[in-house]
């Protein structure tokens, strides 16, 4: 019979405790841009191409995917939570709780592309237009 030292027991533990908060970190990200997937779906997609692949229904607005090209995707969240105003008509105004504004950010961050992609790569994550 083997037995297994405390401090084996302790390393085993702590290693099952932090594969078990990656795990539902992994989880909570997952849902988190799940639910950003859908508010933009909602809210942006009768003008703006909201997901991995194809054009913006209206061709002036940007396709999400590479809004990294003018800023940073980051820097979204506080017009997202104050409210985003933009110098069109066409644009409706909207304000987005922090929880809302997190998701939508995680979802962006999760398409956009990369000058380091293959030409036909995608994140079938994504797949909405």
């Amino acid at each position: 019979m083997t037995r297994t030292s405390p401090a084996a027991k302790l390393l085993l533990v702590s290693g099952a405790a932090a594969l078990a908060v990656l795990a539902a970190s992994a989880g909570a990200r997952a849902q988190s841009i799940d639910d950003g997937r859908a508010l933009v779906q909602r809210n942006c997609s009768a003008c703006h191409a909201t997901g991995a692949t194809g054009d913006s229904p209206l061709p002036a607005a940007p396709r999400f995917r590479e809004l990294h090209k003018r800023y940073p995707v980051e820097n979204l969240a506080e017009a997202l939570a104050e409210g985003i105003l933009v110098g069109h008509p066409m644009m409706p105004q909207f304000r987005f709780n922090p929880i809302q504004v997190s998701d939508i950010i995680a979802y962006l961050q999760s398409i956009q592309t990369s000058g380091h992609a293959q030409a036909g790569e995608r994140n079938p994550a994504a797949e909405v237009n």
